[in-house]
C-alpha cells in the first residue's frame, strides 16, 4: 500500500508551522481563493502595470542592441566583460535559494520550508530566465547563440569543450531543466485542486490538462513521492555544481584576482546568500499583501535571517582570504590587485561591498532584529545590492588594470547598461506577478499534511 502524503512527511519537533485553528478546508480556501477570485484586485493591476513598464526598458534596450551592436555598452579594451557578465552571475546566484529550499530541505525533512518553497522555486526559474538573457546578448550576434551547443552542422565546427564558458552552457541548461521539472511535479496536486474548485470552464480545462489526470489515489501519491524525491536528489548536487562551474569562468584564467582556488565554495556561499535575501524580499510583501501571516510566520523569516547570517560570514571569510592570499602568493600582480581594490579608483564600491555583505547582516545576532520585519527587509535589500557590487568588483577591478600600465583603463557603464539591468528587474517581477495570479504561491497539499501534527502539538503544549 502506497504511503499517503500525511505518512510521507514526519512531524517536526519544532512549534507548529501554522495555527492549529486551521482546518483542511480553510487552508485550501485561503490559498486557492487568491488564484480563483473572480476579480483581480486593483492593487495587483497597479503593481503589474508598474513592473511591466519597467520590463519594457529591457525589451527596448535589447532591440536597440541588436540593431546597433554591443558598442552601446561601456565595455572597452581592458574591460571586455562588463554588465552582461556581472548581471549573469548575479541572477544565477539569486536562483540558488529556491533549489536549496525545495530540494535540500526536503531531503532533510525540514517542515519550515513548506510555506516558502513554492514561490522560491518560481523565483529560481524566473532568475535563471533573466540570467540566460545576458550571455546571448553578450555574443553580439544573439541569433547565432545555438552555435554554443554541440550538434552536427555543415561547418564542421564544434564548441571548445575545454572552455569553462562551454561548461556554463550545459550547467545552466541542466539547472533550468531540473528546476522546472521539480517545480511542475510539485504543482500537480494543487493544479488538480484548482481544476476541481474553479467555476470557469476554460480554467477547469487548462488546470485539468496541467494536472495530467491527477485523482489523488494511493498509486498517484506513490508515484508522485518517488518522482519528487528523485528530482530532489538530482537537484541537490546542482546547488553546488552550477555556481561552481560559473566560478570556473574566472578561476580557470590566469588573470590576477580571478585565478583562485577559493572561488568555487566562495561563489556557492554567495549564491545562497543572495538567493535567501531575494526570498525575504519576496516573502515579506506577499505576506503583507495577501494576509498570509498564518502560513509565512515569523519562524520562517527568522530561519532565513539565520541562514543569511551564516552564509554572510562565509562570504566575509572569503573576502579576508582573498586579501590574505593576494599577499601570501608573493606575486606582485596579485598583491597590487588586492591593494588596488582597497585604495584604487573603485575603492568606494569595494568598501560599500564590505559593509553590505560583511557588516550589515551582523545585526541578525540580535533576536530583536530578527523579529523586526522592517530590519529584515532593509538588510535583505542591502545584501542584494552588496552581492551585485561583489560581482562588479570581481569582474571590473581584475580587468581594468592589466599587466602593462599601457593597457590600463576605466570602465563606466552607459545608460544602456543600466536600462538592461533595471529592465531585467522589471521582467523578473512581472513574471512573479503573473505567477501569483494564476498558480498557488504556497503548496496547498503540503500545508494540509502538517495540520494533524500541528493540532496534536497544540494540545500537548501548556497554555
Amino acid at each position: 500500500m502506497a504511503e499517503t502524503p500525511e505518512q510521507v512527511h514526519p512531524e517536526a519537533h519544532r512549534p507548529p508551522v501554522i495555527e492549529p485553528g486551521h482546518s483542511f478546508s480553510s487552508v485550501t480556501d485561503q490559498i486557492s481563493s487568491i488564484v480563483l477570485t473572480h476579480r483581480t484586485p486593483a492593487g495587483w493591476w497597479l503593481g503589474f502595470a508598474l513592473v511591466f513598464s519597467i520590463a519594457m526598458m529591457l525589451f527596448y534596450s535589447v532591440a536597440y542592441l541588436v540593431v546597433v551592436g554591443v558598442g552601446i555598452w561601456g565595455i572597452n579594451a581592458p574591460v571586455g566583460w562588463g554588465f552582461a557578465i556581472i548581471n549573469f552571475v548575479w541572477w544565477i546566484g539569486i536562483g540558488h535559494a529556491g533549489t536549496l529550499i525545495s530540494a535540500i530541505l526536503l531531503l532533510l525533512r525540514q517542515e519550515w520550508r513548506t510555506s516558502i518553497n513554492r514561490f522560491a522555486e518560481a523565483m529560481t526559474l524566473f532568475a535563471v530566465a533573466q540570467a540566460g538573457i545576458f550571455p546571448l546578448i553578450h555574443l553580439g550576434r544573439p541569433w547565432l547563440g545555438y552555435w554554443l551547443f554541440p550538434y552536427p552542422n555543415t561547418m564542421a565546427v564544434w564548441p571548445q569543450f575545454r572552455s569553462p564558458l562551454m561548461w556554463d552552457v550545459f550547467a545552466v541548461a541542466t539547472y533550468a531543466t531540473v528546476s522546472a521539472l521539480f517545480w511542475f511535479i510539485g504543482l500537480i496536486p494543487d493544479l488538480a485542486t484548482l481544476r476541481d474548485r474553479s467555476e470557469n470552464r476554460a480554467a477547469r480545462i487548462i488546470y485539468g490538462m496541467l494536472a495530467m489526470g491527477w485523482r489523488g489515489s494511493a498509486r498517484h501519491w506513490h508515484r508522485y513521492e518517488t518522482a519528487y524525491l528523485l528530482l530532489a536528489g538530482l537537484a541537490t548536487p546542482l546547488v553546488l555544481s552550477v555556481h561552481t562551474v560559473v566560478s570556473f569562468d574566472f578561476a580557470i584564467s590566469i588573470v590576477p584576482g580571478w585565478h583562485s582556488t577559493i572561488f568555487p565554495p566562495y561563489f556557492v556561499a554567495g549564491a545562497i546568500y543572495a538567493g535567501f535575501a531575494m526570498v525575504l524580499l519576496i516573502a515579506i510583501p506577499l505576506r503583507w499583501a495577501y494576509g498570509l501571516e498564518d502560513f509565512i510566520t515569523m519562524r520562517h523569516l527568522q530561519n532565513m535571517c539565520k541562514i543569511l547570517l551564516a552564509t554572510g560570514m562565509i562570504v566575509f571569510y572569503g573576502y579576508l582570504m582573498e586579501a590574505f592570499f593576494g599577499w601570501y602568493s608573493g606575486s606582485i600582480y596579485e598583491w597590487y590587485m588586492t591593494k588596488n581594490r582597497a585604495v584604487g579608483p573603485y575603492a568606494p564600491l569595494y568598501w560599500a561591498l564590505i559593509f553590505c555583505n560583511g557588516v550589515a547582516p551582523q545585526v541578525f545576532w540580535s533576536a530583536r532584529a530578527r523579529s523586526s520585519i522592517a530590519v529584515q527587509f532593509i538588510v535583505a535589500i542591502i545584501v542584494s545590492i552588496g552581492m551585485w557590487l561583489e560581482r562588479f568588483i570581481i569582474v571590473v577591478t581584475s580587468l581594468h588594470r592589466d599587466f602593462l600600465p599601457s593597457s590600463w583603463g576605466m570602465y563606466t557603464p552607459t545608460q544602456w547598461d543600466w536600462m538592461t539591468l533595471i529592465g531585467t528587474l522589471g521582467f523578473f517581477t512581472t513574471l512573479l506577478f503573473l505567477f501569483i495570479r494564476v498558480l498557488p504561491m504556497i503548496s496547498i497539499f503540503e500545508m494540509r499534511t502538517i495540520l494533524p501534527g500541528a493540532a496534536v502539538r497544540a494540545k500537548e503544549e501548556p497554555a
